[in-house]
């Protein structure tokens, strides 16, 4: 399966800049709803997933953005990008002097697109295909979380995921253009960026995305 999403992300994508976001090249999809059909003609599966991989979202975007700025909060330590996607958040992280980056994700054309983003970007990045969040916290040293909070099932999931690790002393990074479930009362607002967008399912081109950071 691993040699064939490989393939199946090459053929679906192309390789290019990430709007707003210096350095960093992502193979991006051009219309999600297009290539949300080829994934389930390609895996058989009329129930298969929204390729989120194949686009680079807000809450990603200002995560990206704010650790070109803010360097510091993962140089030297270990990071876990839960909910991966496109890597993006992975990447910035490694940029930015992570010691060691992991993405993690459900979607094994999403671990395929993340191994393939790190070689475009020339870092070495793990890519996990798993779903961490019945699982303990990881060991790591920061989580970061972008674009989780669009849909109630899987935000409560998350957020009970990320609240954990914060308790086991993790720092929490959290990157999201306020989406409905989004638990902003447990947040502490670090940097708002506009974003530009790149997919049509997002209701602006352009919108303003958070960076919060969970409070312990």
């Amino acid at each position: 399966m691993a040699s064939s999403a490989r393939s199946f992300v090459l053929r679906q994508t192309r390789l290019g800049s990430v709007p707003g976001i210096d350095g960093i090249r992502l193979h991006l999809g051009v219309e999600i709803l297009p290539l949300w059909h080829a994934v389930q003609l390609e895996t058989h599966d009329p129930e298969a997933p929204l390729p989120y991989w194949a686009f680079a979202w807000g809450g990603g975007l200002a995560i990206a953005r704010y650790l070109a700025e803010h360097p510091e909060a993962v140089a030297g330590r270990r990071v876990v990008d839960v909910a991966s996607g496109s890597g993006l958040c992975t990447i910035a992280a490694l940029r930015a002097g992570a010691s060691e980056a992991t993405g993690i994700d459900i979607d094994s054309f999403a671990v395929a697109a993340m191994r393939l983003n790190g070689r475009a970007n020339r870092v070495r990045l793990t890519a996990i295909t798993r779903d961490v969040l019945d699982e303990e916290p990881l060991d790591a040293d920061v989580v970061l979380a972008g674009d989780c909070w669009y849909e109630a099932g899987l935000a409560a999931r998350v957020t009970r995921w990320l609240r954990a690790a914060s308790d086991s002393g993790l720092d929490v990074l959290i990157g999201d253009p306020g989406r409905r479930y989004l638990p902003i009362g447990e947040l502490e607002e670090l940097a708002c960026y506009e974003v530009r967008t790149t997919t049509e399912l997002e209701d602006l081109d352009r919108k303003d995305a958070r960076v919060y950071r969970l409070r312990h």
